[in-house]
């Protein structure tokens, strides 16, 4: 744990404090410094989160599920892209822009949990009519989620997106 405060600081706590007062400030700042820890609820959580933000077609709420550092690696016909989040959040707006009677369907299986990360396959179905037509995707993904702020929230992506 990284020291939070200095020595004089902590002499002069300790200085009129019983030792137990003491231990339990220290072991309160310790588990406030900790992570939260991945759980499977949460991963659920956000696959529901997304779903009803992309459906609603709120950027701002698809921007909270996404981390800051995320990167996420699109693939179709053998050609790849990464984006990070400020591109992948364009790219969706733009995409809602252009498009109507927009649908979005996500599912998740073979969760993976392990301390403040869990990684997963998801499909998402998205459908919208551009220029009169229906045009639908799927993407197949292998995600990483990681714990921020209690919730679970996009880090990594690999995808494999199918246009039927």
């Amino acid at each position: 744990m990284k020291q939070l405060w200095g020595k004089k600081w902590l002499a002069l706590l300790i200085k009129g404090t019983s030792v137990a007062a003491v231990a339990a400030a220290v072991s309160t700042v310790s588990v406030t410094a900790q992570a939260a820890t991945m759980t499977e609820a949460l991963v659920l959580d956000y696959i529901a989160a997304m779903k009803s933000s992309a459906n609603s077609q709120s950027i701002n709420q698809v921007a909270r599920l996404v981390s800051d550092d995320a990167l996420i690696s699109l693939s179709r016909k053998g050609k790849s892209t990464s984006l990070d989040k400020d591109a992948y959040l364009k790219l969706l707006q733009n995409s809602w822009n252009d498009t109507s009677n927009y649908n979005y369907d996500i599912s998740v299986d073979n969760i993976v949990i392990t301390g403040t990360q869990a990684k997963a396959n998801v499909t998402t179905n998205e459908s919208w009519v551009k220029d009169g037509q229906k045009v639908s995707f799927v993407t197949t993904s292998r995600v990483t989620l990681t714990v921020a702020t209690g919730n679970a929230v996009l880090l990594r992506a690999v995808s494999q997106v199918t246009i039927n």
